[in-house]
């Protein structure tokens, strides 16, 4: 046994490399390999499979395709397998996984896991008290009124580590954290114990930064010219001592980049309080430190853990109605006339907008004066209308659009076609009391039940932080410029909400970031803000600022009408922004 287990990600989301799971096991030294594919939505897609190609779907099926071109690498090399992609039906995969194994005449064995879906009982647990409660809203499910799709607990790391030590080779698990296939094989490695809460919480955010493969490793990336080559970006690998403190790295002879502001980048992703919380552990991203130690390579140490929480997430998809939208080009002058007109018209049409559940207008105003090219003239117009009358917008809405096209405005143009009206999917985050959580590792031909932390005879623990002084931002002579050419940032989606999280390369830099950019700054900077309520943390350990914005997205990505669904842009329209900053902090911009 070496004195660190090293775990590569081949994958952040359902549709990433095809090829990279091959190229993760024969690239270099692996002790285990994960991937991650299952995103709020990617249920709601896996669901959609199961109904329309039967109940024995419901899983990834391209991970099958990735498993048949790498069993021999990894049986060779001693290479366990982790990974979600089991999706709704861990043991459908399972059973497609032996076949392939038998096929290429090995023996590795598999095992799977269950107890996240809580379809099957939900009535039952609204009768023991559950409302399910939505977080975000605060409202029951009941109160919605709205059809529940699928309901997924979130599981743990424990299952995956007893299935690892009881010998398997091969792990399928359905909706666990994204980082409960980084735990799990930590744990196992180094026979950790459920509370070794400050190792559980390193590999926990071992496991966040290498959850969404290469975001970690120069893609997405805000300083994006640091990188020397986006051509074969290498996916990242989480070395992870027994203390719970760890390497992040990648294959050498790959693309990308590994440095601080890479890794800060990805902590700052889709996260909200500083305590980060999970069914095993809660993580403290305000108490771990980064280091440059090789390039490509930074150590992390530091993160303090606290006892989980008596509570389990859980990611339900309601059946929301549906929706159509179309966009539309308005060009030269008189463009706010011309656009009251449209819609004056196109709801007089159509018997006016109180008959759908809700009708979204907006105007962007992206033309200029006197514009030197036709694009530079060009406004555009988003209708977007919902209800759960299919029929009212469908077809029929798309076709009284069209029909005004040699009758309304104009220089009438339409962007894209006509559509259908698809289905509008609710993300619905709520809370589980974990007593009810029945987890079950299935191996062997036997079952092992897997009992939450917080139902187990532990002292509770919860790691109490102190404030951090941060001295005065640097003061003196000033200069209008963007921000991003001192900070960085990433923003991603948590359901309805939305995080912006903004780091600084120097201290001083922090300074000013930290006094500068308060709430009502950042509401003024992007005016589109103003109407939601936003959270502010700091995170000083990594230089960093995360602001939590609340119900920017409605009800996740498949509800809301705007261009950027998943608030990925967030982070450089921010950067964009020109302030008056100390020219001091200019010239200071050494990582």
């Amino acid at each position: 046994m070496t004195d660190l287990i090293k775990i590569g990600n081949c994958s952040g989301f359902y549709g990433d490399k095809l090829s990279a799971a091959k190229e993760m096991v024969e690239g270099g030294d692996l002790d285990v390999l994960t991937g991650d594919y299952l995103a709020e939505l990617t249920m709601t897609i896996l669901f959609n499979q199961q109904i329309q190609r039967g109940e024995d779907k419901g899983y990834v099926g391209t991970f099958l395709k990735q498993v048949k071109e790498i069993v021999h690498t990894c049986k060779n090399k001693d290479i366990k397998i982790v990974t979600n992609a089991g999706g709704l039906n861990p043991s459908s995969m399972a059973n497609e996984i032996e076949k392939i194994l038998k096929e290429a005449e090995l023996d590795l064995k598999v095992a799977y896991i269950t107890g996240d879906n809580l379809m099957p009982e939900l009535e039952e647990l609204k009768n023991k008290g559950e409302d399910f409660i939505n977080i975000d809203k605060n409202i029951s499910l009941d109160e919605s009124g709205l059809g529940v799709l699928t309901a997924n607990a979130y599981l743990g790391a424990w299952g995956i580590k007893e299935a690892l030590d009881q010998g398997a080779d091969i792990v399928v698990c359905p909706r666990v954290t994204d980082a409960a296939v980084v735990i799990g094989p930590a744990a196992w490695k180094f026979n950790w114990q459920r509370n070794d809460y400050d190792k559980l919480a390193g590999a926990l955010a071992a496991g966040h930064i290498i959850e969404c493969g290469c975001q970690a490793t120069g893609g997405n990336y805000a300083f994006f010219k640091e990188v020397d080559s986006f051509d074969n970006v290498g996916y990242p690998i989480a070395e992870i001592q027994e203390d719970g403190s760890f390497f992040i790295t990648k294959h050498r002879h790959t693309g990308g980049l590994v440095s601080i502001g890479t890794v800060t980048a990805q902590i700052l992703y889709e996260i909200s309080t500083p305590a980060y919380i999970n069914p095993d552990v809660i993580a403290h991203f305000d108490t771990l430190e980064i280091k440059q130690v090789a390039k490509d390579k930074v150590f992390v140490s530091g993160c303090r853990g606290s006892s989980p929480t008596d509570t389990h997430k859980v990611c339900m998809n309601l059946a929301g109605g549906y929706r159509n939208g179309m966009e539309l080009i308005l060009t030269g002058l008189d463009i706010e006339e011309k656009a009251k007109v449209f819609t004056d018209t196109l709801f007089n049409s159509i018997g006016g907008k109180d008959q759908f559940d809700e009708v979204s207008i907006c105007l962007d105003r992206n033309d200029k004066e006197d514009p030197n090219t036709n694009e530079e003239a060009m406004a555009f117009l988003r209708i977007n209308v919902k209800s759960k009358n299919q029929e009212l917008v469908g077809r029929l809405f798309s076709a009284k659009i069209i029909e005004l096209a040699l009758a309304n405005y104009p220089g009438f143009t339409a962007s894209g076609g006509s559509k259908p009206g698809g289905p509008i999917l609710i993300y619905w985050p709520a809370l589980i009391d974990s007593k009810h959580i029945k987890e079950k590792i299935h191996f062997a031909g036997k079952e092992t039940e897997v009992i939450p932390t917080s139902q187990l005879d532990f002292d509770e623990v919860y790691y109490q932080k102190t404030k951090v002084d941060i001295p005065p931002a640097p003061g003196g002579k000033t200069t209008l410029k963007p921000l991003g050419l001192v900070f960085g940032a990433r923003s991603g989606d948590k359901g309805g909400c939305a995080n912006l999280g903004m780091w600084a390369k120097t201290s001083k830099s922090y300074s000013f970031l930290s006094e500068f950019l308060t709430t009502s700054k950042l509401k003024e900077l992007l005016p589109d803000l103003d109407e939601f309520e936003i959270d502010r943390y700091e995170l000083p350990n990594i230089l960093s600022l995360n602001f939590y914005i609340h119900g920017i997205l409605e009800d996740g990505v498949s509800s809301n009408s705007r261009k950027d669904g998943q608030a990925k842009s967030l982070g450089e329209y921010i950067r964009a922004k020109k302030v008056k900053m100390p020219i001091e902090i200019m010239e200071d911009q050494v990582e």
